[in-house]
């Protein structure tokens, strides 16, 4: 039967992929973000798909919008992605922690009005630090930490996640709000063009249409294919036992310079020799361990990282065609 689901940052990456996984079985997805493009959703389910969605328009930072949000939706499931990423909350912390945070409580705010409500929200790898190596003494030890590895972030954003993590263990424990936060760290595929670890889906837009472009850091990251996010959110959201989780969701640990070898299997060499790598690697784990997520919520599919390059390039490709490949995020679009 039809359900309904409040998808909050809908016209974000991850958030486009929900809606489009929500529609394809047959849910029905409410998207609650302030005005803006849905160009991202639409470069997934083409405009048919786009208008079986419901926008509403409303303020994450306002409690009193995400409660009759969620009224008017009528869900029981919240899928929370609204958030300012890594360079917006360093440019502006206040705001940053406006958004991570306070929108946060509002949306726990709203499920505690709505008893029975649960909630899946963004976390992120960011509430690590450096391996253990790169900053002695601090950051995230071995090389492949699991959750209970203590937390220490260097980013405002990485705060503002580990902050909502906490606050929604409290709202567990005193409201009985069952929650999944997920932190997943290098998210790829169509869609994912702002960000700190967003250069490599941008490397891959860049090769189809043969623009330079340079990925600005380099070494291993733990990379996850944008479909495969999405899937994992739904199935925390829908299967996920009661309680207050906070768990990493893990890819496959890559090196960046694997983007450009997998990128020149579907493009002219010429194009190829146009993407390079350059800058240090990530103040981040290489790598994240799974498993935990997986036992709570088993089954959810990993695409290896050469299929999902292949995936995106030929949707990129298509949308190229089409004359509605958004190139903002490159250069030579600036």
């Amino acid at each position: 039967m039809s359900e309904p689901y409040l998808v909050t940052g809908a016209l974000g990456c991850i958030g486009a992929w929900v809606v489009s996984q929500l529609l394809e079985r047959g849910d029905r997805p409410f998207a609650l973000d302030l005005p803006g493009d849905p160009r991202r959703i639409r470069d997934l389910v083409g405009d048919e798909g786009l208008a079986q969605v419901q926008f509403i328009e409303g303020d994450i930072t306002s409690p009193q919008s995400v409660r009759a949000a969620l009224a008017q939706s009528g869900a029981k499931r919240i899928v929370h992605l609204a958030g300012l990423q890594v360079p917006f909350c360093r440019a502006d912390p206040v705001q940053g922690a406006l958004v991570n945070v306070v929108g946060t409580l509002s949306v726990f705010e709203a499920a505690k009005a709505h008893h029975g409500t649960r909630i899946v929200y963004a976390s992120s790898a960011a509430v690590y630090g450096p391996p253990s190596g790169d900053r002695e003494g601090h950051g995230a030890s071995g090389e492949r930490p699991t959750e209970d590895v203590p937390t220490e972030p260097i980013t405002h954003y990485g705060v503002f996640k580990r902050a909502n993590e906490g606050n929604a263990r409290v709202y567990w424990l005193e409201n009985g709000v069952a929650s999944v936060g997920l932190r997943p760290l290098t998210v790829y595929g169509v869609g994912r063009d702002q960000g700190m670890t967003s250069g490599p889906t941008s490397a891959l837009k860049a090769a189809v249409i043969g623009a330079p472009f340079e990925i600005g850091f380099s070494g291993a990251t733990d990379v996850l294919y944008a479909e495969d996010c999405a899937a994992a959110f739904l199935a925390a959201v829908d299967r996920a036992p009661d309680g207050a989780h906070a768990l990493n969701l893990a890819g496959e640990s890559a090196d960046v310079g694997r983007f450009v070898t997998e990128l020149a299997r579907h493009v002219p060499a010429q194009h190829a020799a146009r993407i390079t790598v350059t800058g240090p690697a990530l103040p981040l784990p290489p790598a994240l361990a799974g498993e935990a997520f997986e036992r709570l919520v088993p089954g959810v599919t990993r695409t290896p990282l050469a299929e999902g390059v292949a995936r995106t390039i030929a949707r990129f490709e298509a949308l190229h065609r089409q004359g509605r490949l958004d190139t903002r995020d490159l250069p030579v679009a600036k």
